[in-house]
């Protein structure tokens, strides 16, 4: 959703009879405010609407909106492996969750944590490949260790762990892989370390609160296993089980990430009012669907009304919101 758009809208509501001016600062914190309110309301709106599909009151088709909530929260999903902690005390089993300094994204609401069972092969580059996207290892045995064509592979560049996926085994010291998530050759270095996973042996982990972890690790029958793995969280780190769950890449979750905050930027000031310029690298549009302006639209307005001091723009924007939450009801 283009924020310049936005932007002109609430100003045209709120200037339409003189009211006041709203500075890009004031308006980025509103837009941010007014972002975050929608997006949190997806998740009760989907709670409410899978309660109308157990009492048989929403449709199908065209009609089920419960369809319609999952793509647009779908949008901010995110798949990526967990760091390892690195942090004292640091134990082998302890990652870090997505956050700012450990992914460059933070977690809104966790969905699903998951395990690779095996590990092919791990090891440091002893060799480069002149910029080309190979793994070259003199000590390891890629062959006889079963790495294939579609293995994934895990490593490491600025303690961020990064997957790319095996294209050719061309001999026991030598892969050809798919470029980073960054598409940069992170690995054409020396002593690089890397770990090797069948891509087709996932487990999902349960998780688990801290005194039913302790009973189930003291019971044979019901401890975690590689096959049955668990996890739990304390802050920003989760704890594997088994111990033996300590690899890099070995864990790796599909999340919610946060919405990026909004900024509508400018770099010069003609005739008193700020020139929009989108070049700017710190720029960013809303991540709201389209269907979702009217309501983001009133809300800034709202915050508008009460900085200017104006009843009847925080009114328009109440008024405007409650016949949008209405319509959705």
């Amino acid at each position: 959703m283009p924020i310049n758009d936005v932007r002109n809208t609430v100003l045209a509501i709120a200037n339409k009879n003189n009211y006041g001016y709203i500075s890009p600062q004031d308006f980025n914190l509103y837009a941010q405010q007014s972002q975050m309110d929608i997006f949190e309301d997806y998740f009760y709106q989907y709670n409410a609407q899978l309660t109308k599909e157990n009492q048989r009151m929403s449709g199908t088709g065209y009609a089920d909106i419960t369809k319609g909530l999952i793509e647009v929260i779908d949008y901010f999903s995110v798949t990526r492996p967990l760091s390892l902690s690195t942090t004292p005390p640091t134990l082998s089993n302890v990652y870090y969750l997505p956050s700012q300094a450990t992914t460059g994204s933070d977690y809104y609401l966790m969905n699903k944590v998951l395990v690779y069972t095996t590990l092919l092969a791990s090891g440091k580059t002893t060799g480069t490949s002149g910029g080309n996207n190979a793994i070259i290892d003199a000590n390891a045995t890629f062959i006889t260790s079963g790495v294939k064509v579609g293995s994934t592979v895990s490593l490491v560049k600025n303690g961020i762990t990064q997957y790319v996926t095996v294209t050719q085994v061309q001999s026991e010291n030598k892969l050809v892989t798919t470029d980073s998530i960054n598409s940069t050759v992170v690995w054409d270095a020396l002593l690089i370390s890397y770990n090797i996973y069948n891509s087709s042996g996932i487990q999902e982990a349960e998780k688990v609160t801290h005194s039913k972890i302790t009973m189930l690790n003291n019971s044979t029958l019901t401890a975690p296993s590689i096959g049955y793995p668990a996890y739990l969280e304390e802050g920003l780190i989760l704890t594997a089980f088994p111990d033996s769950i300590n690899n890099m890449g070995r864990v790796f979750s599909q999340y919610i990430r946060y919405p990026y905050t909004p900024k509508w930027t400018y770099v010069s000031i003609t005739l008193g009012e700020p020139v929009f310029d989108a070049s700017q690298a710190d720029y960013q549009d809303f991540e709201l669907p389209l269907s979702d302006e009217p309501a983001l639209i009133a809300k800034i307005c709202k915050y508008v009304g009460l900085e200017i001091r104006e009843a009847d723009v925080y009114a328009f924007g109440t008024e405007a919101l409650a016949n949008e939450q209405q319509t959705q009801a």
